[in-house]
């Protein structure tokens, strides 16, 4: 969780509210009083183990063992909550990976009077070099995320996204994002919506990576090439691809 926000949360929190942290097993958000996440208890603070922090919002847990709820949490079956009975419901890159995040969505808002999201910014989720050079954002990533206002679109990270530069934004520009344009927020009141977009057909989906790299051009430098020559370093691609898996298959 972006940490000015952590602390903003300590701010807005109070100290009798019923906290609800979702996704929270890797990194504790330990001022939550409930957590609910497909992990147990007993191995909180997953992050440790490579480096990262494993736990924000201070040392003192306020949740239990007894308020962990381990569940699968895209699972259909409703949150063990009344409506509108937390005070505050955080989820910190989470729905990014999980199967059903409109779900996810719709119980957050039914159970909670306000809350906090936090997902990779689409511009990070983009750019190879996260996780692997020819890869863009995360591997199990499932989602591109955007919010504007009020509203959080969930695209589907079809895989056509890492193949073709036109698609993708370079591992340079994920260096040189600040840490706030690598995520996204929102802080809500009452609710707030959501949807998946639904993009018809391949030359649409490719239209629509394209438009959303494209609009980094000047930023990365990009040279703009016509489709054809684009095309074409395709099937080289695909070709010199080719050749190496045939290459494996001859040595093994």
């Amino acid at each position: 969780m972006y940490e000015p926000n952590v602390q903003r949360l300590l701010k807005i929190i109070q100290p009798d509210w019923q906290v609800l942290d979702i996704g929270g097993w890797a990194c504790t958000f330990n001022r939550a009083t409930h957590v609910m996440d497909s992990e147990p208890y007993a191995t909180r603070g997953h992050y440790s183990k490579i480096g990262m922090p494993s736990f924000q919002g201070g040392e003192r847990e306020y949740f239990t063992a007894a308020t962990w709820i381990q569940r699968d949490i895209c699972g259909r079956e409703p949150y063990p909550f009344k409506d509108k009975e937390l005070d505050y419901v955080t989820c910190s890159h989470t729905l990014e990976d999980v199967r059903d995040p409109l779900w996810v969505c719709s119980e957050m808002v039914r159970i909670a009077k306000r809350g906090y999201l936090e997902i990779p910014s689409r511009i990070c989720e983009t750019c190879l070099g996260w996780e692997h050079h020819r890869l863009a954002g995360l591997s199990h990533h499932r989602w591109l995320i955007e919010i504007a206002g009020n509203h959080v679109s969930f695209l589907p990270k079809y895989h056509l996204i890492h193949r073709n530069p036109r698609f993708n934004l370079p591992a340079r520009l994920l260096r040189e994002l600040t840490q706030e344009e690598s995520i996204t927020y929102l802080f809500w009141e009452g609710e707030f919506t959501f949807a998946e977009v639904t993009i018809h057909g391949v030359d649409a989906l490719e239209q629509e990576f394209e438009r959303y790299a494209g609009q980094f051009a000047e930023r990365t430098g990009a040279r703009v090439f016509e489709r054809g020559w684009v095309n074409a370093l395709d099937r080289l691609s695909l070709f010199g691809d080719s050749l190496s898996r045939a290459a494996r298959r001859l040595r093994g």
